[in-house]
């Protein structure tokens, strides 16, 4: 933990240069890093669908004694439809609409800012699941879902890294990597390496591969797992297609089915002992699905997209053995002059 502190230190400018770059306007090509944190920080990400204006519910889970860093609100649409939100009371104003222009369909995403609308109710509360209301009134059935993410920081947490991507992923293939000063030990009991996905506009058999290392752990990355059931025929309908990998779904298993695909990996049986990069990559065969968010949850301390952060400085010698070596030197020099 001592060497993740001081590295900490070290790395956080660069990082946090990296993210603020890329704060102001939502990536408009592929999924591109928004924002990453490092510390003692962890991560929660809910989705929510709806066709038909009714209000529903979207939740953060975060310990008590937690402190809110960021938290954002995505909507997903087709054709082209976004906007005419309201969560927890509040009208959302989103920022630009990204197009993913890979797919048909007019399938769009884009992100508001949400903190200070959450930060008052779970900086200082109890603890647990924070339930929130939201409505996408009559736009309800333009806009697929929307996807809640809250970063946040606690002191009882182990050192970690969070980082969130969105924008959208081509859908011929896409690749991003995480990359670590130190070699990474999959063994090592506190490793942990998480993965979710927030993907809109997938149902009946649409979906996307997923690949890590090289090893395709997914294939049928999709579905609607957060959109209300019971619409048009066994549910599937335009207007509540999202599903998001989130802190009440369960891990994928390796290459699960389409129903027990939940958009939640665990990277860890990928990694292999002294690697220094997770890269992943991803390809939706049908061309119809948006893979517009993804969210990681790492230990240690890491970077996206950009060449590893700096190891931890090595021990220099001491003062006193360099002047030594230096006065040893020059009296050598004198000797051969001397001759």
């Amino acid at each position: 933990m001592k060497n993740f502190k001081s590295l900490k230190k070290i790395t956080a400018g660069i990082i946090f240069v990296t993210a603020m770059a890329l704060h102001a306007t939502m990536a408009n090509a592929s999924l591109v890093l928004l924002e990453s944190f490092n510390g003692n920080v962890g991560i929660s990400s809910d989705g929510f669908g709806i066709n038909g204006g009714t209000d529903g519910i979207i939740s953060a889970s975060v310990p008590v004694g937690s402190t809110v860093e960021r938290a954002y609100l995505y909507t997903a649409g087709n054709s082209n439809t976004i906007g005419g939100v309201t969560f927890n009371g509040n009208a959302v104003v989103f920022g630009p609409s990204v197009l993913n222009t890979d797919a048909g369909g007019g399938l769009v995403s884009a992100r508001s800012d949400v903190t200070t609308m959450i930060k008052p109710t779970i900086d200082g509360g109890a603890g647990g699941i924070y339930n929130f209301s939201i409505s996408e009134g009559s736009t309800a059935s333009g806009q697929d879902g929307q996807a809640l993410v809250v970063v946040f920081s606690n002191p009882s947490l182990p050192g970690a890294t969070v980082g969130i991507l969105d924008g959208f992923s081509a859908t011929g293939g896409d690749t991003f990597a995480i990359n670590f000063a130190l070699p990474l030990d999959p063994t090592d009991p506190g490793f942990f390496a998480e993965m979710g996905l927030g993907i809109e506009f997938s149902c009946n058999g649409q979906s996307s591969n997923v690949s890590v290392n090289g090893t395709t752990i997914t294939q049928n990355a999709g579905n609607f797992d957060d959109g209300e059931p019971g619409l048009g025929t066994g549910g599937c309908s335009n207007g509540n297609l999202i599903t998001v990998g989130g802190f009440n779904d369960p891990f994928s298993g390796f290459l699960p089915s389409y129903a027990n695909d939940h958009e939640r990996y665990n990277l860890a049986p990928y990694v292999t002992l002294g690697d220094t990069t997770i890269n992943v990559r991803t390809d939706n065969p049908t061309n119809d699905d948006n893979i517009f968010l993804s969210t990681f949850y790492v230990s240690g301390q890491a970077g996206f997209n950009a060449p590893p952060p700096p190891p931890p400085a090595q021990n220099i010698p001491e003062p006193a053995p360099l002047a030594l070596l230096g006065l040893g030197l020059l009296g050598l020099g004198m000797a051969r002059r001397r001759r």
